[in-house]
């Protein structure tokens, strides 16, 4: 039986399960928070004022600060492509009796839950005054008119590898630039970076779920699509990121450096997501591996260790990089 073939029994066989996903991991509509809920209400005569409290507080957050934040802020905006590429997946099927399959209304479910992030994040960065707004439109119609390849093909246990690993690493970066602005006395930035690194969080354990139930069912070709993602490297989804005038992916380096500079995220919480998502799976104790899978398993299991060791020997650039979506000084 083919590769493809054997993963569109898997998804099939695993699709019914998915609505339980769906109440375990994702919040009904009317219940979740929206980004009405943190920003000032245009309707209520204070609401200048309340602006005014924002562009304030804004103030005391640096330059790298908010290139992390404008990032963020981006890669969140990008949705659409995440949505367009997820629903390629073998075994996603959007089409039918009213869009009726499982996956599929989960990929709409949890797209409409994330769209509720760039939306918060770009409506704050607008009212703090403090960044270029049309230089970030640019980049982020770049962002979504160039899309992405991030390794995975159509392939559903890679594709949910990706995701697993991603979601982690976003609630990282999303709760670390939260407690910054907490200690530069952002109360309102650092709820709002928290609630959504939670968002992320639910995501991350969901998908995680995912994988480890597909490991149940297929636990050779689990294995090999994890170990072939490892050894790819998960490169983030706005690893194409460009300014205007820019070429494809030229900016995104330097927003790792000044991500790596600043704390958000770096090279050795990649790898503590690796050996989290090693310990989660349990990937010594899963039985019935064919040769190569084995192999990979080997592979999984030693490659904290390696990848710290190059870590160790990484060196970053101090200076930094004047974006365009952001002044040198912080301020416009």
């Amino acid at each position: 039986m083919a590769e493809k073939n054997i993963r569109l029994e898997v998804m099939q066989a695993l699709e019914p399960k998915v609505a339980g996903f769906m109440d375990s991991f994702l919040i009904p509509i009317e219940k979740i928070w929206q980004p009405s809920d943190f920003l000032p209400d245009s309707e209520e005569d204070g609401f200048l004022e309340k602006v005014k409290e924002i562009r304030e507080e804004s103030k005391e957050l640096g330059y790298d600060f908010w290139v992390t934040m404008v990032a963020d802020t981006i890669t969140e905006e990008a949705l659409p492509t995440y949505e367009s590429w997820l629903m390629d997946v073998v075994g996603i099927d959007q089409h039918g009796d009213y869009k009726t399959n499982g996956w599929a209304k989960w990929v709409r479910a949890w797209t409409g839950e994330e769209n509720r992030h760039g939306d918060v994040l770009n409506k704050y960065l607008y009212l703090s005054g403090r960044v270029n707004m049309r230089e970030i439109e640019i980049t982020t119609q770049h962002l979504i008119s160039d899309g992405f390849d991030i390794g995975t093909d159509r392939d559903p246990y890679k594709n949910f590898v990706y995701t697993s690993f991603q979601e982690l690493a976003t609630n990282i970066s999303h709760k670390r630039v939260g407690q910054m602005a907490k200690k530069k006395g952002n109360a309102l930035l650092g709820k709002m970076c928290t609630i959504i690194a939670g968002d992320e969080m639910r995501h991350h354990l969901a998908y995680r779920e995912f994988v480890k139930t597909i490991f149940g069912e297929d636990p050779s070709g689990m294995m090999l699509a994890f170990a072939d993602m490892m050894k790819k490297k998960i490169v983030m989804p706005a690893h194409f990121l460009r300014e205007s005038g820019g070429t494809i992916g030229s900016a995104f380096e330097n927003f790792s450096n000044c991500a790596q500079r600043l704390g958000v995220y770096t090279a050795m919480d990649y790898i503590d997501i690796l050996k989290k998502l090693n310990d989660f799976w349990d990937l010594e104790s899963i039985r019935s591996l064919n040769e190569d899978a084995e192999k990979a398993r080997d592979y999984l299991l030693k490659l904290p260790a390696r990848l710290e060791r190059i870590a160790e020997r990484m060196k970053f650039p101090e200076d930094q990089y004047h974006f365009k979506w952001v002044e040198a000084n912080g301020a416009l």
